[in-house]
């Protein structure tokens, strides 16, 4: 009986150890992780690939739907034509203007 107290008190303490020591190398990555994203080169880089992302994103919609608008049931072909209306006043739906 001693030596399974024993057992599980050497069982208890090494878990506490080990979650403490998890929790601190959590905390490391999660701040090396945060440092990384407020990097301002590596938000730029964010930012300018999601600009061109949208950018060939609309491209794609717009030359899709001009290829197939003809072959689609009149009310998609209608939801399509208001997308594609909208889509040239110069804003997307984030409020950002297209370049």
């Amino acid at each position: 009986m001693r030596y399974r107290l024993t057992f599980i008190a050497g069982l208890a303490l090494g878990y506490v150890i080990g979650t403490r020591a998890g929790r601190e190398r959590y905390e490391q990555l999660k701040k090396s992780a945060r440092q990384f994203a407020q990097n301002p080169a590596v938000r730029n880089t964010a930012e300018s690939a999601a600009q061109s992302g949208r950018d060939l994103a609309g491209k794609a919609y717009h030359s899709v739907s001009e290829k197939v608008g003809d072959k689609v049931p009149a009310s998609v072909a209608d939801r399509m034509r208001s997308l594609r209306n909208r889509g040239r006043n110069g804003e997307d739906d984030w409020g950002t203007t297209n370049t």
